[in-house]
């Protein structure tokens, strides 16, 4: 059995909008999955069923076997953290030490061991120097390391970024991403839920939605280079991999340019 596994997960808001309808994957241990799609397609439903934020209509999610329910989503947050978009809603605490610690409060992690998770994973994402800052004298790619630190220090399983590097200048998106590689590098398992193929490029794995269904679900380098499936979901190739398919097409290039292609769309 997966990690995480979801059975014919379906949602619809109070407004009788249908967010999410049928829809089933499941996550392996270790893997970074990228939930892509265009806005309204159901991905930022998706995350916030997966952390207990919403209830579902039907359907059903896993996570190590615990079956997510009121009984069991304490137990769910344990294992799945959650690094939201905006990094100024996300600071609970008046000083970096303190938003690292409210979450290992929350467990009841003895003082001692909670002094030493803080200073662990705050040097772990090059925070350690900024434990004493206030959160207005961060800038956002700072902010969202300390939403990471946070989670580290939880020790949860899983790492969910919802849309994380939206609101990042550039620097600060390529800093997320680093960290997001090297989490997964460590055994981390990371769910991207992104709009932005820049993102998404990275993962091991991609579920494009559209319409709250699954369009498709293979590997990243399969879902990003099939220009059809990309229109059908509203989404465009990125630029280099818009050239490959166009040499694909008329039958130019050999596998070493269309392979330099590809690793140019992952430095983009």
């Amino acid at each position: 059995m997966a990690y995480i596994e979801i059975e014919n997960l379906s949602f619809a808001y109070d407004n009788k909008t249908t967010a999410l309808q049928d829809v089933s994957l499941s996550v392996e241990q270790g893997e970074w999955v990228s939930i892509l799609g265009h806005n309204g397609s159901g991905k930022s439903t998706l995350s916030k069923l997966l952390v207990g934020l919403l209830r579902p209509k039907s359907g059903s999610i896993r996570v190590d076997g615990f079956e997510l329910s009121e009984d069991t989503l304490a137990d769910i947050r344990r294992r799945i953290g959650i690094v939201f978009q905006n990094p100024d809603n996300q600071f609970v605490g008046v000083t970096v030490r303190d938003d690292i610690a409210f979450g290992l409060e929350n467990l009841c992690i003895p003082r001692e061991e909670m002094i030493e998770r803080i200073e662990e994973y705050s040097k772990k994402v090059d925070m350690f120097d900024y434990l004493n800052k206030e959160p207005q004298q961060l800038s956002g790619g700072q902010k969202q390391r300390v939403a990471i630190a946070g989670v580290l220090a939880m020790r949860t399983d899983v790492i969910l970024f919802d849309e994380a590097t939206s609101m990042l200048d550039p620097e600060g998106r390529s800093r997320l991403l680093q960290d997001m590689k090297r989490l997964n590098e460590e055994g981390g398992t990371i769910i991207t839920i992104t709009h932005d193929m820049r993102d998404a490029v990275h993962s091991d794995r991609i579920v494009l939605l559209k319409n709250g269904g699954v369009l498709a679900d293979d590997s990243a380098r399969n879902i990003l280079g099939d220009k059809e499936l990309l229109e059908q979901a509203s989404l465009e190739l990125l630029l280099p991999l818009e050239l490959m398919h166009t040499l694909q097409a008329e039958g130019l290039g050999d596998d070493t340019l269309r392979e330099y292609l590809w690793q140019l769309s992952l430095n983009g």
